[in-house]
């Protein structure tokens, strides 16, 4: 047994034993403290009455024989109360014996038998086996467990889980175990880790940074709200951060927001191209960067602007993890000519608009544009639940719209429940 589980079991029988103390100790008692006040009271009664018996039957208002009756009468009484006062119920041995016993036994099965505890068990082993290692993880002591930690991955994780929770404040360790989440390829969890990182050291640019970019690949290349603001922040502290600048072009280019994309490359450019020593590699990068932004700005142009609306009834549906579905696609089924996948939270004041291209084409021989030669196309939005890009019920859609040969812009509203 580990230490955990041996005090925790230690501490339980003391807890049992103490209230099983607390229930018998009315029976602990050796004897019961008579209440000599009361016994004083019935003396003064007993002796009042008897002296205004002699009185009556020195007056000769009563006989001998009323005299005695009353008198007997009178000592019974007082025997019977002081005989009540000094009476108990004595409580052997064994009953105090089976309380004492029954009541941790009670209180243990009710632990054992109520739920499945192998798992706090678990938990518990692996905080006293690998707890230390999961602390010198977190804490940057060691960059790699020992290979005896190790053998036993899933403990190792839940050790360094709970110690994150247990230093809940402390920024460093919840960067840690985004590395770790990130390593599992667990990336909702590595995001919400480095967002717990960020909300507690604010100022910290390379955990703000790292937040910007997993939040970045985490939504497929594009910026939330929530990353653009920490890269806007990470900016105005230190203007020139190249990485900053990079991240905003690259989410402002998959945004269609063109224009605010080739304005920070520019600004990256000059600033490289004005720092010393030879950065011509990275100047060739930003300037084929550059003309990429350039060719898909030319494509973006003949593509279809969406405007995906929202009705009253299903906004207070919408939940902070649901994703945005919006993809043009054949009448007569298929994978789509061109699909995209926003956050939810790019749905601002209800509406939301989204442009769809050659760009945003599953397969490079399944383009928009061969779709608009050859095909009959509809335009579909719907917001999921689960993220997932199969339609699913529950899921909110809009009614398709049958797009024409040479319509570029159309209006669908999300006000239906998938059945």
């Amino acid at each position: 047994m580990t230490p955990s589980l041996l005090l925790f079991f230690t501490l339980c029988a003391l807890l049992c034993v103490l209230i099983a103390l607390v229930v018998i100790y009315p029976w602990l008692k050796g004897r019961v403290v008579n209440d000599n006040r009361l016994m004083s009271v019935n003396v003064e009664v007993f002796n009042s009455r008897i002296a205004e018996l002699n009185a009556d039957k020195a007056a000769g208002a009563i006989d001998e024989v009323y005299y005695e009756a009353q008198s007997t009468e009178l000592k019974r009484q007082l025997l019977a109360a002081q005989a009540q006062s000094q009476s108990y119920a004595p409580v052997g041995f064994k009953s105090r014996l089976i309380v004492m016993v029954w009541i941790p036994l009670l209180a243990a099965l009710a632990y054992l038998t109520t739920s499945d505890r192998t798992s706090v068990y678990k938990l518990w082993e692996a905080k006293d086996s690998v707890g230390q290692v999961a602390d010198d993880l977190l804490t940057g002591k060691i960059d790699v467990p020992p290979e005896w930690a190790t053998k036993d991955s899933a403990a190792l994780i839940s050790a360094m889980q709970t110690n994150v929770h247990a230093n809940a404040f402390d920024a460093n360790r919840w960067m840690r175990l985004s590395e770790l989440f990130t390593a599992l390829e667990a990336k909702p969890q590595a995001l919400e880790a480095l967002s717990r990182a960020h909300r507690l050291d604010p100022d910290n640019i390379e955990i703000a940074m790292t937040y910007a970019q997993s939040s970045f690949f985490a939504n497929n290349g594009t910026l939330d709200t929530t990353a653009r603001n920490v890269l806007i922040d990470i900016l105005r502290k230190n203007p020139d951060h190249e990485g900053a600048q990079m991240l905003m072009a690259m989410g402002e280019t998959r945004a269609g927001n063109f224009t605010n994309a080739k304005a920070w490359v520019h600004k990256l450019r000059s600033k490289i191209a004005a720092s010393s020593g030879n950065r011509s590699e990275a100047l060739a990068s930003l300037d084929e960067l550059l003309a990429n932004i350039e060719s898909q700005e030319a494509k973006a142009t003949q593509g279809v602007n969406v405007t995906v609306s929202v009705s009253d009834q299903m906004l207070p549906q919408i939940k902070e993890s649901d994703a945005l579905f919006v993809s043009i696609s054949s009448v007569n089924g298929g994978a789509p000519y061109a699909v995209k996948r926003l956050p939810v939270s790019s749905i601002r004041g209800g509406s939301a608009v989204v442009s769809l291209s050659d760009l945003d084409a599953m397969m490079p021989t399944r383009t928009l544009t061969l779709g608009r030669e050859s095909d009959e196309l509809v335009v579909n939005a719907r917001i999921s639940h689960s993220g997932g890009a199969v339609s699913e019920s529950g899921d909110m859609a809009a009614n398709p719209v049958v797009l024409n040969k040479t319509q570029n812009a159309v209006n669908l509203t999300i006000s239906q429940i998938v059945p």
